[in-house]
């Protein structure tokens, strides 16, 4: 029989287990009134049998915020920049954002991209200066939330299509956003752009092939040629990014406007 010591040397050993400090913790982990920190909650670690399903895209989680935790969880915590860029609220409805880029006023309506959101809002508007569509580039291998056999990308595209040929869309200019470029680059590299756009025939693991490939797809889509579809790489979370990107749709939507009144 082994000792207790050789049996957990076993585990170590074989089992890969990372050693910490908790051998100097034993008497505070055996106490009666022993309470969990949360350092012993992030390194518990229990066997997994079968499948578990998680109600996110596992993708789309950042898990360095594990490591901010106990910042997270002060009494005195406040967002910092990057914090709030993070955050995540699902639309509803129909909402309007006022907000001054150099002087000038701009209102942006942001409205809800699933299927449940829009009858809210497809018939409520009519000859708006331009529409930014807005499309996730990590999300060609994703499914819907309302269907577990549709991929989102060709959602996407069909409530694109829709989109640019609606009669009260027609005199709109037409703004598209691939956003999540830096997560399109890490998945790229081991989820195939292929196995779920099989027409694709660039190169594996080519984030910008891919990205170029993607954009064609949804540009295509436009029946109209004298239409121009104005497009964007962006990442949200890069300000630099974000700050060039809306100083040209910004030019570009004030150049649109200009045209429409003859003043250039």
């Amino acid at each position: 029989m082994f000792s207790a010591i050789e049996l957990f040397w076993l585990n170590v050993t074989f089992g890969r287990v990372k050693i910490t400090c908790y051998l100097t913790d034993l008497d505070r982990i055996a106490a009666k009134d022993y309470v969990s920190t949360l350092q012993d909650i992030l390194r518990v670690r229990a066997p997994t049998t079968g499948i578990i399903e998680y109600p996110f895209d596992l993708e789309e989680i950042r898990f360095s915020y594990l490591d901010d935790l106990e910042r997270i969880i002060a009494s005195d915590f406040l967002p910092t920049e990057q914090d709030i860029l993070r955050a995540r609220v699902p639309t509803t409805g129909i909402i309007e954002y006022p907000f001054d880029l150099d002087s000038i006023i701009f209102r942006m309506v942001d409205v809800g991209g699933q299927r449940s959101e829009r009858r809210k809002w497809i018939h409520c508007f009519e000859n708006v200066t331009s529409i930014i569509f807005l499309v996730a580039l990590s999300e060609y291998d994703q499914i819907l939330f309302e269907s577990d056999n549709e991929n989102r990308m060709e959602e996407s595209k069909a409530l694109f299509k829709t989109i640019i040929t609606y009669p009260w869309f027609q005199h709109s200019s037409v703004i598209l956003f691939l956003n999540k470029k830096d997560l399109l680059e890490e998945k790229i590299m081991y989820s195939h752009l292929v196995d779920y756009f099989p027409e694709y025939d660039g190169p594996r693991k080519d984030a910008i092939a891919a990205r170029e490939f993607i954009l064609r797809m949804f540009v295509e889509l436009n029946p109209d040629p004298e239409k121009i579809i104005y497009s964007h790489f962006t990442c949200a979370t890069d300000t630099e990014n974000i700050r060039f990107v809306f100083a040209a749709v910004k030019d570009t939507i004030l150049q649109l406007n200009l045209k429409e009144y003859n003043l250039v």
